[in-house]
């Protein structure tokens, strides 16, 4: 069993080596993320050990490349960043598993043997609702078989609200996720990118998937007319 780990800690990348060959597992080590990927795509591994903060590309960047050379070795991300949109994130990238520092070593090891046995099966990432798609890792947004060309705030907007579809989120809660936290105005700004969403990826299409909840936000859910 192949490991390949990217871990800018040392110490602890050297300790987790030497557990893991202590199990039986063939481990290799590389400290920034350029040199991870350069491993990841030159040798077959069972599975990807990867840290999100890392020198000179990050964890997810370093994902995002991977399976965009479709290549589907199991990936764990192995990090002290425990927000649930850093495991979102991670999970739209296409991670496997997602584990946080500090960490019990025999979980690790559990979640290892886990992830290899189910192997390398090819899974593309891509959010659906209905007939409305998006992909990540091409950044693309479909409505059937119709491409829809977004800004990137629109875009970030649309993908929050698939990933919490069929919830209402308030004006703030959007506000914190997809603007930056240095943006000092108004909320009113939210209500004019809805309005911009909308004439995207409903009015053309004489669909209404995108609706406000008076008092209270928006929900995104899949159209009556979109579900087959």
């Amino acid at each position: 069993m192949r490991v390949l780990m990217v871990e800018d800690e040392k110490l602890l990348a050297e300790t987790v080596r030497r557990g893991l060959s202590n199990e039986g597992f063939i481990v290799d080590v590389t400290h920034d993320g350029v040199s991870g990927l350069w491993a990841a795509t030159e040798n077959p591994y069972d599975v990807i050990i990867l840290d999100l903060m890392l020198p000179l590309k990050n964890g997810y960047d370093v994902l995002k490349e991977l399976r965009e050379r479709r290549i589907w070795t199991p990936v764990m991300m192995l990090t002290a960043k425990d927000g649930e949109y850093d495991q979102t994130d991670a999970f739209d990238l296409g991670a496997d598993d997602y584990l946080t520092k500090p960490f019990s070593f025999l979980v690790l090891t559990a979640r290892l043997r886990a992830l290899i046995r189910r192997g390398a099966p090819e899974r593309p990432v891509i959010m659906t609702l209905g007939t409305l798609t998006m992909d990540p890792l091409n950044r693309s947004v479909h409505r059937g078989d119709t491409t829809i060309s977004l800004t990137a705030r629109e875009y970030g907007l649309l993908q929050y609200l698939l990933r919490r579809h069929d919830q209402v989120v308030s004006k703030a809660e959007i506000l914190d996720n997809v603007w930056d936290p240095a943006f000092e105005g108004g909320d009113n700004v939210v209500e004019v990118y809805i309005g911009y969403l909308r004439r995207k990826i409903d009015a053309p299409f004489n669909v209404t998937s995108l609706n406000t909840v008076r008092g209270m936000g928006y929900r995104l859910s899949a159209d009556r007319d979109d579900v087959s």
